[in-house]
């Protein structure tokens, strides 16, 4: 993409509004605009990384058995009158009522939908088990929304329902999601700790949200120092097989909010210099709760004795929209953002330090039609801008590699690479850029 063609309003100075890093840093990245209150325009550069995010949670979905289908936004109040939520649920809730009247309501979660759904099709044990999630458009009407896109109202999420015959099957289910989790976190370059959690109004008895470490998190956060040292990426996962040794590995060692932490228990499980002390998002949530929603709302299967037993749920949520400003809060500098190679809306930016000068236009011309033949994604900065301006634009927009060219260096066949993360820089030929970038 020419840079000149893009859609990217970048801002100089910082909006007044912005709180916290991410929020800021999207804002002058051009990634999003606010609509309304807690509400934004996912413009170019910001939906190209939801988009990339989306990609690796639905990648790892679907490796442990998950199916993807969709949900609409709007539910119907009845179901959630069914389970008991629609009242208990607050203020929260966008309610709604159509032109005949129907009470309905724009979901926060899909526990209510889902199960309907499940419950009109699937009457045997011989169907089970299952897993059913989508990636749609959530609202919750927060009192005081802010932090940008980390605590809006209308926001992207990966939520995904389990159903399964009984208690030690829908414990596996749990299991193979709390793997998938970290494997998607992984591969964002994330560090995600696992930390066991209130399930609030979901409901059940066994929940963890995982949480990454930043300097600007919402809750403090306790935890052993060999969390920050795993790489669950170096292990073969088979999903049919028991998972729980890697689910008890990783709850085996202290790790709590400020909410469940435990000070004594901390000191005395974790020596002193393995101990952290620090903030943390949380980017997800899953839990196991049984029958909660299956009886009210008739999830009921046959068993192979003949028996109608209600049907074991979990349901396990991915804030895909949030972990843009997670990532960003977790991965920057006061320059601007440091994009993951597997989430950046770019792998290059290449610029040009001299638009109009045709031996600097002919070797940015090849070289942005070659990296893209070799599929390589790269916004080539191609305005007649001074170098400052599109050094400063590259930097806050975080593309992993920056790749340079001026005409001193190309009348000497050389490009400048350098990597956005280290900083680092390298004169190199135009052939052997090409080929790093490419390979």
């Amino acid at each position: 993409m020419r840079l000149s063609q893009y859609f990217l309003p970048t801002l100089k100075e910082t909006p007044s509004e912005a709180q916290i890093v991410s929020h800021r840093y999207m804002l002058r990245a051009g990634m999003i605009r606010q609509a309304s209150a807690g509400i934004y325009s996912w413009l170019p550069m910001g939906y190209r990384v939801m988009r990339k995010i989306e990609q690796i949670v639905r990648e790892e979905q679907d490796a442990s058995g998950a199916q993807e289908m969709l949900m609409p936004t709007i539910q119907s109040a009845d179901l959630w009158r069914q389970s008991g939520r629609y009242e208990d649920y607050g203020l929260e809730m966008l309610r709604i009522t159509d032109r005949h009247d129907r009470e309905m309501m724009y979901g926060p979660t899909n526990e209510e939908l889902i199960t309907e759904i499940f419950s009109a099709h699937v009457k045997s044990y011989r169907h089970l088990p299952k897993n059913l999630y989508h990636i749609q458009w959530k609202f919750r009407d927060e009192v005081r929304p802010r932090f940008g896109v980390m605590r809006g109202r209308e926001f992207l999420m990966k939520d995904a329902y389990s159903f399964d015959l009984d208690a030690e099957a829908g414990r596996a289910a749990y299991n193979k999601m709390f793997v998938a989790y970290l494997r998607t976190y992984a591969r964002m370059e994330l560090q995600a700790i696992p930390m066991q959690a209130d399930t609030g109004p979901i409901g059940g008895d066994l929940s963890h949200e995982f949480i990454i470490l930043a300097d600007t998190g919402e809750s403090e956060v306790f935890c052993h120092r060999d969390f920050l040292e795993r790489d669950v990426l170096q292990r073969e996962i088979d999903y049919e097989s028991d998972l729980q040794p890697i689910v008890d590995e990783w709850t085996s060692l202290y790790a709590a909010t400020d909410e469940m932490h435990d000070a004594e228990k901390f000191e005395s499980e974790v020596p002193d210099d393995r101990r952290v002390s620090a903030r943390g998002i949380e980017v997800g949530h899953i839990f196991f709760f049984g029958d909660k929603y299956s009886k009210p709302l008739g999830a009921y299967v046959s068993t192979p004795d003949g028996d109608d037993v209600p049907v074991q749920m979990g349901s396990y949520g991915i804030g895909v929209s949030r972990l843009v400003a997670a990532i960003i809060e977790a991965s920057h500098d006061e320059k601007g953002i440091i994009w993951p190679e597997s989430v950046a809306p770019f792998k290059v930016g290449l610029i040009n330090l001299r638009a109009g000068d045709d031996a600097c236009d002919s070797a940015c011309d090849e070289m942005y039609a070659k990296l893209r033949t070799a599929g390589v994604e790269v916004l080539y900065d191609d305005r007649s801008e001074r170098a400052g301006a599109k050094f400063a634009d590259m930097d806050l927009i975080g593309l992993p590699w920056q790749l340079i060219a001026g005409p001193r260096g190309l009348k000497d066949g050389k490009v400048e690479l350098k990597n956005r993360r280290s900083g680092e820089t390298e004169e190199l030929s135009i052939d052997s850029a090409l080929t790093r970038l490419a390979g």
